[in-house]
């Protein structure tokens, strides 16, 4: 049975609907949590007038780890959303009701049977690099289409908020806890924070990523800031090559997944040099693989101590050992990893 503290939430949030008019007087919709990730609460909500997505923020996340963040990126993620939206209506969800002060919106609910979410079709082993591909293309169609924009970089002017989310829990709490990579993550950490080239989605993983009829559907953008594009890139990236370790018999599939990605990433660069993007793009990745081991969000479902050890060494030759090299491009760090040892069988 429901306790009474959450039924008091649902009933405001069933208000809050209300006074928008998606919910009319006198129904009682029934709401269905959801899984909202660490950051967020979420809930399926059946309304006389069709369903609905229902997010909101939350302060303190759900990790080991003391993270607090800022709760107006529920904000931030509706402009990324509705900015994006606007030119690409078919990768993002429609916004159809916001409650700033409550840092609650609703979103048109997209049935799971045909909007998959990609990190469910990875895990049951229907990997596929093709739709990789449309990833990557749909990404970096959002950046060319936002790059150089003073406007849009007004917007989005939330470098506090990325600090929060993603700078300091998944680079300099690792440096801070590592000396041997201290130096070269506060240098990855200060350049990326410097570059104000595109707008940034900040969180792009295949859990945030609907495998939809048309092609991908973006979600989640907490972390919107107006960046450094290559932060995109290596963040699906990494979520990817972790995954050829975890799923071993589909890590060639995944690795070829990253690549495909990549390529049709780099095909559409069109602001700036691609080679010098794929370069901070290989860097971030090499940070982020040890993040996800190390960091305040490490990755859930790496569970098994050798998995972790391999990751975590991989990683810390990335970034400083023999092989950090391979940090000088994002394609030559994913030929790379599948050599690894779970990657190469």
């Amino acid at each position: 049975m429901k306790g009474r503290l959450g039924a008091v939430q649902d009933e405001a949030v069933i208000e809050h609907l209300r006074a928008c008019g998606l919910v009319a007087p006198g129904e009682t919709p029934k709401m269905t949590p959801l899984s909202g990730g660490v950051s967020c609460d979420v809930w399926r909500v059946d309304t006389a007038g069709g369903p609905i997505a229902v997010k909101r923020a939350l302060p303190k996340l759900r990790v080991q780890a003391d993270w607090f963040a800022p709760v107006e990126r529920a904000e931030s993620e509706v402009r990324w959303l509705r900015r994006v939206g606007a030119f690409a209506p078919g990768i993002v969800p429609t916004i159809v009701a916001e409650v700033p002060e409550e840092h609650l919106f609703a979103m048109r609910f997209l049935e799971p049977a045909q909007h998959p979410v990609w990190k469910d079709e990875l895990i049951a082993g229907r990997v596929d690099p093709g739709f990789a591909a449309k990833v990557g293309k749909a990404l970096v169609g959002i950046h060319a289409a936002t790059a150089n924009d003073p406007a849009i970089a007004r917007d989005f002017d939330t470098g506090a908020m990325f600090h929060a989310l993603r700078v300091e829990p998944f680079l300099l709490h690792v440096a801070q806890h590592d000396a041997e990579v201290a130096p070269r993550l506060r240098a990855l950490a200060a350049d990326l924070e410097a570059r104000h080239i595109a707008l940034v989605h900040g969180d792009v993983s295949p859990k945030n990523i609907l495998v939809g009829p048309g092609g991908p559907v973006f979600l989640d953008a907490e972390c919107a800031v107006y960046g450094d594009p290559a932060f995109d890139l290596a963040f699906c990236t990494t979520h990817l090559l972790l995954k050829a370790v975890w799923l071993r018999p589909h890590a060639a599939a995944l690795t070829a997944s990253a690549a495909r990605m990549a390529e049709a990433y780099r095909a559409g660069v069109v602001w700036e040099d691609a080679d010098a993007l794929m370069r901070r793009a290989g860097a971030l990745t090499g940070a982020l693989l040890l993040a996800r081991i190390d960091g305040k969000s490490p990755a859930p479902y790496l569970t098994d101590a050798a998995h972790r050890t391999e990751i975590r060494t991989r990683a810390k030759r990335l970034l400083t050992g023999p092989d950090a090299e391979l940090c000088a491009g994002l394609e030559q760090l994913i030929a790379g990893w599948q050599g690894c040892p779970s990657g190469g069988q």
